[in-house]
């Protein structure tokens, strides 16, 4: 298991030999790990204070200089409480800024609903000429932060607070390309799509029902917009089932997004496992809130059965 954050941190500093690279936060830079992009590289890291909205605008500002600004705050704060600043200075002018949003989802379970964001995706995706990027562990992440350096334009990257297990065995066999989705398992029976920490979730539950003879296929759908709508459509046609799992509101992000793929394009019974229309809570553990929203890979398997009786 590994902390996004410290992958995501260590990523960072590496992009960050790269003297075009600016680095801005919200006074949460031990919290974000940008403190490590900070010791290596102090004379391009800017601490703005609790002031997001300006941390964008002085972003896109930087950026239109020929820089490459990382931006970071909780994910709550990243897009929602800045949304305009991004809208206009940012995504309207395509501005080659990277906005990082940390302890995402359910995983700051301390602090409860205010700091849990639920809705951030959705509220980024649909947003014109912006991509975003929802990493199922940290060596996705370390591939994840070098593709957004590389790409130019707009990215809102999306990364839990919590140690995750890892998907992946290594750097080399995990091939990460942004709008591409990745194949972990084989399955002529029914297709699992998860994206971030719900991915080893998919993964588990794959194994558990191929016990019971059910042949599961598991994409990691890591690029939530461009989503990969080839490899949506293939799997609705090899399997005839659908099931999306995602650490946020079913409404618009990952569920949403396959569900228009699916509607427009190739219609096939969909289950979707994720946030049901609510706000946070606060919990002492985030497996516990996992649980509490049905966040689990029993739910899944519980999907996976349910779907088959609509084939």
């Amino acid at each position: 298991m590994e902390d996004m954050r410290d992958a995501y941190g260590e990523a960072l500093a590496q992009v960050g030999e790269d003297p075009r690279v600016v680095v801005l936060d919200a006074d949460l830079s031990h919290s974000n790990k940008t403190d490590i992009f900070k010791k290596k590289h102090p004379e391009r890291f800017f601490d703005v204070g609790i002031a997001e909205a300006n941390m964008v605008g002085v972003a896109a500002g930087l950026s239109l200089t020929g820089l490459i600004p990382f931006i970071h705050t909780f994910s709550v704060f990243a897009v929602g409480r800045v949304y305009d600043q991004i809208r206009i200075s940012v995504c309207y002018q395509k501005a080659n800024v990277k906005i990082v949003g940390t302890s995402a989802g359910l995983s700051d379970a301390h602090d409860g609903a205010t700091h849990q964001s639920v809705d951030d995706v959705t509220i980024a995706r649909v947003l014109p000429n912006m991509t975003v990027i929802v990493p199922c562990d940290g060596i996705e992440v370390r591939k994840a932060v070098r593709a957004i350096y590389e790409h130019f334009g707009p990215v809102y990257l999306r990364i839990d607070r919590m140690p995750v297990p890892f998907v992946w065995e290594s750097m080399e066999n995990c091939q990460f390309k942004i709008g591409k989705a990745s194949i972990l398992r084989e399955g002529s029976d029914v297709t699992i799509i998860a994206s971030g920490c719900t991915v080893h979730l998919a993964v588990k539950a794959a194994d558990q029902i191929s016990k019971i003879g059910i042949k599961a296929e598991v994409l990691d759908i890591h690029t939530i917009k461009p989503i990969d709508e080839e490899a949506i459509v293939k799997a609705a046609k090899k399997t005839g089932a659908i099931i999306t799992a995602e650490e946020h509101s079913v409404i618009g992000a990952l569920g949403g997004a396959v569900a228009e793929v699916l509607g427009e394009r190739y219609p096939a019974p969909l289950e979707r496992i994720g946030i049901k229309d609510k706000f946070g809570e606060s919990a002492l553990d985030w497996d516990d809130l996992l649980k509490a929203h049905n966040i689990t890979a029993e739910a899944i398997v519980d999907a996976a059965k349910r779907v088959l009786k609509r084939k």
